[in-house]
């Protein structure tokens, strides 16, 4: 009973620190995907930079095959095979691994670029080492602003690879096992809207 003149006192100030959340993607951009003339103008950008060639073959070689910015910056060169022309690529977030063809032109950029870079890594920085994704991510904004495509991130060229490969006819099961998707949901929607899903369903056979 002796404390029962005590009474709580709220206190005066509340430490907390908050968040801020982050705005959806459309207050940046307003799509989440490149076209292939905004692919070309990002690449013939980044030809400009102090290593052109490593910055140009970086974002073609990603766009070429659908990765993932932790994809391409641990690319490998024992993962490029020059004499089959092919490309082992290794997927990340469970994805399902796959060989992809390299066509002439990504033969040519690789070989010019292997011939700069001795090491195991395909994509180094001026040290030496392994490209990081956070690197990766400012060089295509820096690239994307030269270009005129303001807020460029490195995951609109892996969508702009599924929705080019969806316009140009490729069936869904193809693209999902191009793209390393484990499941044909994350699949669907790059075939569901490609502009040219319907184009010449008139056609007379």
């Amino acid at each position: 009973m002796a404390k029962a003149h005590l009474k709580l006192v709220s206190p005066a100030r509340v430490n907390r620190t908050v968040t801020p959340r982050r705005k959806p993607n459309a207050t940046y951009r307003t799509h989440e995907h490149l076209s292939e003339g905004e692919v070309d103008r990002l690449i013939k950008a980044a030809k400009k930079n102090r290593h052109g060639l490593r910055d140009s073959a970086m974002i073609f070689i990603t766009f070429r095959h659908g990765l993932r910015a932790a994809e391409v910056v641990d690319l490998r060169w024992d993962q490029v095979d020059f004499e089959q022309r092919v490309l082992h690529v290794r997927r990340v977030k469970r994805g399902t691994p796959a060989t992809h063809p390299l066509d002439g032109e990504e033969t040519r950029a690789l070989r010019q670029l292997k011939r700069q870079t001795p090491g195991q890594y395909v994509f180094v920085s001026e040290r030496g080492e392994p490209f990081s994704t956070a690197g990766f991510a400012k060089m295509i904004d820096r690239a994307g602003e030269a270009a005129g495509i303001p807020n460029c991130h490195p995951h609109q060229l892996r969508h702009a690879c599924g929705y080019a490969l969806a316009n140009k006819g490729t069936d869904t099961r193809t693209l999902q096992a191009y793209l390393g998707h484990r499941s044909i949901e994350h699949t669907v929607r790059y075939t569901e809207l490609a502009p040219d899903r319907f184009k010449n369903i008139w056609r007379e056979s």
